[in-house]
């Protein structure tokens, strides 16, 4: 058996990075732990996954210029992570009242309803709910 334990995510700090997706997204913080660099620098593992999932985002802080240009480019401007939610219009409406930017409106398709919307560092997500009852 194998699974996808954790994807990383390139942020500019830490703690903006938890807040968001801890107090605004309502993920888990499951592990915020100092470490170091491969040269001994000073850094964080910071795991941040949305409750009752296997699979969470290591966020991690940008690390020399080419880490910092990547951030909220990591897709190249498509949508790149897709949070699924049981209660789609619930969740939109609390994401909305955080201050979640999204880039189009709510629509309907065969898979779900869904809505893309952007992290607090600019990558494209899209926010998918069940799809249409018969």
């Amino acid at each position: 058996m194998a699974n996808l334990e954790l994807v990383a995510l390139v942020v500019r700090d830490y703690d903006p990075a938890i807040r968001f997706f801890v107090d605004v997204l309502q993920f888990d913080l499951v592990e915020d732990t100092p470490s170091q660099t491969n040269d001994g620098r000073p850094k964080r593992w910071v795991v941040v996954r949305p409750p009752g999932a296997q699979t969470g985002i290591l966020l991690a802080r940008a690390d020399g210029e080419q880490q910092v240009a990547a951030i909220g480019q990591q897709f190249a401007g498509r949508v790149g992570l897709f949070l699924r939610v049981d209660d789609f219009d619930a969740a939109y409406q609390r994401m909305v009242d955080g201050g979640v930017r999204f880039a189009s409106a709510p629509r309907v398709e065969a898979y779900g309803k869904v809505a893309v919307f952007l992290d607090l560092e600019g990558n494209r997500w899209d926010l998918v709910g069940p799809g249409p009852t018969p």
